[in-house]
């Protein structure tokens, strides 16, 4: 049996066709966004909020709710409004706050979930939030169309306000000079940022959740200069890691987040040696 028919042998399977469908669509839509924040110098709002979402899946976790999207959604996106609202009149501002908070939750919901759990493997459902090692091979179809659907609408809503999003990314000040809300459109992608991390977490797990947004982003950014070259390409970057390292995975039965990471590392370093190498190379 060969290479594909293996591989078609395996996507028989319904969960292995909803994990690839989940993945490959959340790696989309966090290289996407993940190019704005890089820019903008957001990358850290990335890693934060995916350790408020962790605090926030123990919480489900301990109260035993059955979907626990209803509550990890809203507390994720709240934390992120509340991070942008303050602005300049909190009196713990940026890094600060955000690293105050992520830590907090972190440690709380590690806390609750061994005071109050009744699994019998913390230690393994711990491990399973943090680096995504199996739930992404447990969705059901529910959480892949929620996953199809909020992908869609992340989509949709980032090709309707590009023209503004390219604007605050380069220049806030001028943006706001010539009447564009900056706030309210900061405050679209800490939102949206938060959304594509709670759905990333049953891909990757918490503490991976922004290499999917950093690694694509990174890639490209050592090859093209344009924006829109950049996030295209971070796009093929996010689909085909995603993709190859979900197929790894399930192939060889390792971890599907470390492996999905380890294909963003090695595509970083061979897109690093090919932009050095085009910049040695004479112009057209």
């Amino acid at each position: 049996m060969n290479v594909f028919q293996l591989i078609a042998v395996y996507f028989s399977y319904p969960f292995v066709r909803y994990a690839f469908i989940a993945g490959v669509l959340t790696a989309l839509c966090a290289s996407v966004l993940g190019v704005t924040l890089v820019l903008k110098r957001y990358s850290f709002i990335g890693d934060g909020l995916s350790h408020v979402a962790f605090g926030a899946m123990a919480i489900a976790a301990v109260l035993s709710v059955t979907n626990e999207m209803i509550i990890v959604m809203p507390l994720t996106v709240l934390c992120a409004v509340l991070l942008l609202a303050g602005g300049s009149h909190a009196k713990i501002k940026g890094d600060a706050a955000l690293a105050m908070l992520s830590v907090g939750a972190m440690a709380i919901g590690y806390l609750l979930l061994n005071c109050f759990s009744t699994s019998a493997n913390i230690s393994g459902d711990v491990c399973s939030t943090l680096f995504g090692s199996t739930s992404i091979l447990t969705l059901t179809a529910g959480d892949v169309a929620l996953c199809v659907i909020m992908s869609a609408l992340v989509m949709l809503l980032f090709l309707l306000f590009y023209n503004k999003i390219f604007a605050i990314t380069f220049d806030e000040d001028f943006s706001k000079a010539i009447g564009i809300q900056t706030g309210l459109y900061n405050l679209f992608i800490a939102i949206v940022t938060a959304v594509i991390i709670v759905l990333a977490m049953n891909l990757v797990g918490a503490l991976l959740t922004s290499a999917l947004m950093i690694f694509p982003a990174l890639s490209a950014m050592r090859v093209y200069r344009a924006f829109r070259q950049v996030i295209l390409c971070a796009a093929v970057i996010a689909v085909v890691t995603s993709a190859l390292g979900i197929l790894i995975s399930i192939m060889c039965s390792t971890p599907v987040g470390a492996t999905i990471v380890s294909a963003d590392v090695l595509t970083f370093g061979c897109f690093c040696l090919a932009g050095r190498v085009s910049a040695k190379l004479p112009p057209a």
